[in-house]
């Protein structure tokens, strides 16, 4: 892609700024139609160091209105961003519907840097390329448009650029050593950079090639680039997207009308030993993990009324209360439904050490959603896939990933219900919408068992608790979290 890149030939210098002049125009047009259709934009800039790219940054912005769009710079990761998965940070930055974000680098950079670097072997190399792959596939599925933009020039030309720049006061500090090191070993760089492109280069998010050695030009190439993107988006941006088949290992799980319930009962007695017991053990397992760098992210699921709050609390109340927080999640707020639906969770996710515990979680997507219309078919069927490869990052980040499904019968749950309507102190607990979801019962009984079938992989398996008996449940919640821990400590060292 690079070595054989030919050099293309810029028109006339009039004819230049004519037809400069009619892209930037057109970009100024689209800029309400991307606001009207919703579709977010990213637009990525990377290349070789002086070629341009914050410079050519500043001539694409001029066309658009500046509440509609953000330019993102992405520095080496912090300290506190290493205690976290490598895509989060990027993730964080990605637009609202009907924005654009310009990336000055964006992952490209951070990978083929310490690949150069001699800090990334090739199987991590080869985990990052199928990390970054699936995010830019499961972005433009969810109707991202996400454009690359590769600014490529001559060694010489480089060399030619940071000496220009070193040599005036005002510009000096623009030039890194990263800079300098990377013309000194140009034809070392060029096979990485080479190869990261042919690796990243679907047809969804393809790269494009700037000849950056004329600033005009090169701004001439991205805006038609640019332009001929939001065109073929706005055309397909409601078009549904085919569903991959599920590659992961998955964890055969029984059907929900099949659990046992009526025997999984504890007596008091035996409750409080148990109880006092395995909240111990975790009091210590929590300092080990943290230790050990170990993050633990608990996701809870289950019928309402079912004692997901108790368990939870149970949990928590044997933790050190700077290692772990509570999310408790709702309808998702503007903001977060004009993203990708997984962003409100990566915003969430511990750093290392420490335990998320999430009352409701991103499999909203295939069971309230779905059942309530709130996204399309097409929305819900991807969305197996995309959750077993969001929690397949997770597993490969070092997290320990437990998935709980509190279960009660349909005659349980009622008689909960009218507890809580008839008790003036528990009647905050119930809502009207939860005896419209209780219509749907076996409806959300269907859709459960197919999430149960197509979520529960190996390394992220569901766990049913059974909560007729609340104390049963709690015992075993806490069984299971004691134990995953133990042994993440052990596999660590």
């Amino acid at each position: 892609m690079l070595k054989d890149f030919v050099k293309s030939v810029p028109p006339e210098a009039a004819q230049l700024a004519e037809e400069l002049k009619a892209e930037q125009d057109k970009l100024f047009a689209s800029q309400m139609k991307i606001k009207d259709a919703k579709l977010p934009v990213m637009v990525i800039f990377e290349g070789w160091g002086a070629a341009g790219k914050g410079s050519i940054i500043g001539r694409v912005i001029k066309n658009i209105d500046p509440r509609f769009f953000r330019v993102r710079t992405m520095a080496k990761p912090t300290p506190e961003e290493k205690r976290y998965p490598f895509l989060r940070r990027y993730l964080l930055e990605i637009p609202e519907a009907g924005k654009f974000t310009f990336f000055d680098d964006y992952w490209m950079h951070e990978v083929t840097e310490r690949r150069l670097g001699g800090k990334l072997s090739e199987a991590e190399y080869r985990m990052r390329i199928r990390s970054i792959n699936t995010t830019e596939r499961s972005l433009t599925d969810n109707g991202y448009l996400v454009m690359k933009f590769f600014f490529h020039i001559s060694k010489k030309e480089q060399e030619k650029r940071l000496r220009a720049l070193e040599a005036d006061k005002n510009t000096r500090w623009r030039v890194s050593e990263g800079d300098l090191w990377e013309n000194r070993h140009y034809d070392e760089a060029l096979p990485v950079y080479e190869q990261y492109l042919s690796d990243t280069n679907p047809s969804s998010s393809p790269w494009y090639v700037i000849d950056a050695k004329d600033r005009k030009w090169a701004e001439l190439q991205v805006l038609r680039f640019l332009n001929q993107g939001i065109e073929t988006a706005l055309k397909n941006h409601s078009l549904a997207v085919p569903v991959l088949q599920n590659t992961f290992p998955l964890v055969q799980m029984p059907r929900l009308r099949d659990v046992p319930l009526a025997d999984k009962v504890l007596e008091e007695e035996t409750y409080d030993r148990q109880l006092d017991s395995l909240q111990k053990e975790l009091r210590e397992l929590h300092n080990e993990l943290y230790r050990k760098k170990i993050p633990v992210v608990i996701a809870y699921e289950g019928w309402d009324a079912a004692g997901k709050g108790g368990n939870i609390k149970r949990i928590a109340s044997a933790l050190d209360p700077r290692g772990y927080e509570v999310h408790p999640i709702a309808s998702p707020e503007p903001h977060e439904k004009a993203r990708h639906f997984l962003w409100r969770f990566w915003t969430r996710l511990p750093k290392d050490g420490h335990i998320a515990i999430f009352d409701r979680t991103w499999y909203g997507r295939v069971m309230v959603e779905r059942l309530e219309g709130f996204c399309s078919e097409n929305d819900w069927q991807r969305a197996y896939n995309e959750i077993n490869e969001f929690e397949k990052e997770l597993s490969d980040w070092g997290a320990v990933i437990l998935k709980f499904w509190v279960q009660i019968d349909s005659d349980t749950q009622l008689a909960r219900f009218t507890e809580r309507q008839n008790t003036p102190e528990k009647r905050w607990k119930i809502t009207d919408e939860d005896w419209r979801n209780r219509e749907k019962w076996d409806l959300y009984e269907q859709a459960v068992d197919e999430m149960l079938q197509k979520t529960s992989t190996a390394f992220a398996p569901w766990h049913i608790l059974e909560s007729n008996d609340k104390k049963y449940a709690r015992v075993k919640a806490l069984g299971i979290v004691v134990d995953a821990i133990k042994k993440a400590c052990r596999e660590k060292g």
